[in-house]
């Protein structure tokens, strides 16, 4: 079920919302219970019978846990039963996610075997690992009740596309997170502000990026110049929008019911430097590598350089597997491993002086071409392209045409790609005419975003794919 859908919005959230409230308001162990059931038939509403997977991951890590207490002075067997984990969910995993990718490798036939991807297996499974850590770790309490557990994992507002919720994060507020209207109108207003860059944004973008990128293939490209870096633009505010737009919308949602999910993105594209980008992008993500695989491993405090590159190596391998079954996806991770080494032990970033924003952005933008591509002889095609190599002439009919349709649109989106609105809502917060005049903008943003709905003009989130 997407959020940007009528279903959802007239259907399922009132009805939630209504019997949260009016219903079960002073009932915790009642809430708890009926947004477990909620979640799983939100998530049924998509994938029936990936629902028993779900239920058996919960109920996995839901006894690992209680083994994980029960052998609280005993670490040899706490680490035999972390490890004992770590091979069932990388198994899960391949079997649904890489299966066919590593076949392909030895026999050189794709999807040998007709397995579908459930949505968003790579977080749910993410989660449940982290539920178990943290309570090895001593982060949280073990849950006694098996559906506490399957709450924080199948949680509908993060559940399919993040972002990732540390059990750290909300391991109290499963039992006694406490609501109040403050909370509750301010995550309406982040929930339509994520809507709002989904549906009036990213999906706009999408139609641009789309046909642009249809049009390369391994090849050849049929698009000219201008038309590869408008192409190219609007993947790059397309992926920023929707990603950044669901987690909105999930943040403010779990807000409504008592939930502080944290930040996912801070402002990417303001970045003087990759370290800085992946400090702003994606952040739960990140932070799981960084917390589960990088000081697991060692970190940077490690007594050999070589030690730490193999470190930071593994990190973003592993970052690139995670997003798919693809050599694009591999290939983007390690082009991130490159540059974040010539930025530790190079400096390169500190060379670039006033340049460094514009430095980091065409590598980001490269990345995503990468990332976006079938394949990486599509994708080489198409970045040789974009330098003249290849590409069919300067500039053709469609970049026009699609200057005309969208120029405001590409406007709206570099502008909120910065905190200028952030700024200005602090500066004018206390103004009463400015908060009325915020309202009034929410209300439309609102309004458009279901006109939008209703024609039909949104298509599914990017990261259901991971």
């Amino acid at each position: 079920m997407l959020f940007p859908s009528e279903v959802f919005l007239f259907l399922f959230l009132p009805f939630v919302l209504a019997v949260y409230y009016l219903v079960l308001r002073k009932h915790t162990v009642g809430k708890n219970i009926f947004l477990f059931v909620m979640s799983l038939l939100f998530y049924a509403y998509g994938e029936p019978k990936y629902v028993f997977l779900m239920l058996f991951m919960i109920l996995l890590h839901y006894g690992l846990g209680l083994l994980i207490n029960k052998y609280s002075d005993d670490k040899r067997m706490q680490r035999l039963i972390l490890f004992l984990m770590v091979i069932i969910d990388v198994c899960i995993l391949g079997y649904f996610k890489y299966l066919n990718f590593i076949v392909s490798i030895f026999t050189g036939k794709e999807d040998t075997f007709k397995i579908a991807l459930p949505i968003g297996i790579s977080f749910f499974i993410f989660q449940a690992i982290s539920y178990v850590v943290d309570v090895y770790r001593g982060k949280g309490k073990v849950q006694t009740h098996f559906l506490n557990v399957g709450l924080y994992i199948s949680l509908f507002p993060q559940l399919i596309a993040g972002p990732i919720v540390r059990y750290e994060t909300v391991a109290n507020e499963i039992e006694n997170r406490k609501e109040n209207l403050n909370d509750f109108a301010m995550g309406v207003n982040r929930f339509i502000i994520g809507l709002g860059k989904k549906v009036l944004l990213a999906n706009q973008f999408a139609v641009v990026s789309d046909t642009v990128f249809g049009n390369v293939t391994s090849t050849g490209t049929t698009n000219s110049f201008l038309l590869l870096w408008m192409g190219a633009i609007a993947y790059t505010l397309q992926i920023f929008f929707d990603f950044a737009g669901y987690s909105d919308m999930a943040i403010g949602l779990g807000r409504m019911f008592g939930f502080h999910f944290l930040e996912n993105f801070k402002y990417p594209y303001i970045s003087k430097s990759i370290s800085e980008f992946w400090r702003r992008w994606h952040i739960s993500l990140q932070t799981w590598f960084k917390d589960y695989i990088y000081i697991p491993l060692g970190g940077s405090r490690v007594n050999s350089k070589t030690r730490l590159v193999f470190n930071i190596f593994v990190v973003w391998f592993l970052t690139g597997v995670w997003h798919g079954a693809n050599w694009t996806f591999i290939v983007w991770g390690l082009m991130y491993f490159v540059l974040l080494i010539l930025e530790k032990f190079f400096h390169m970033d500190e060379k670039m002086g006033k340049f460094k924003n514009l430095y980091t952005m065409f590598f980001v933008m490269m990345g995503w071409v990468l990332f976006r591509s079938d394949s990486l002889s599509a994708a080489l095609v198409y970045i040789c392209s974009m330098f003249g190599f290849g590409c069919k002439g300067f500039m053709d009919a469609y970049v026009i045409q699609y200057f005309k349709q969208y120029i405001l649109y590409f406007i709206m989106g570099i502008l909120c790609c910065f905190p200028i609105f952030k700024n200005i809502n602090r500066i004018f917060k206390k103004n009463m005419v400015y908060n009325l005049l915020y309202v009034v903008c929410m209300c439309g943003i609102l309004y458009l975003s279901i006109i939008f709905i209703f024609s039909n003009a949104y298509n599914p989130f990017i990261y259901f794919n991971f």
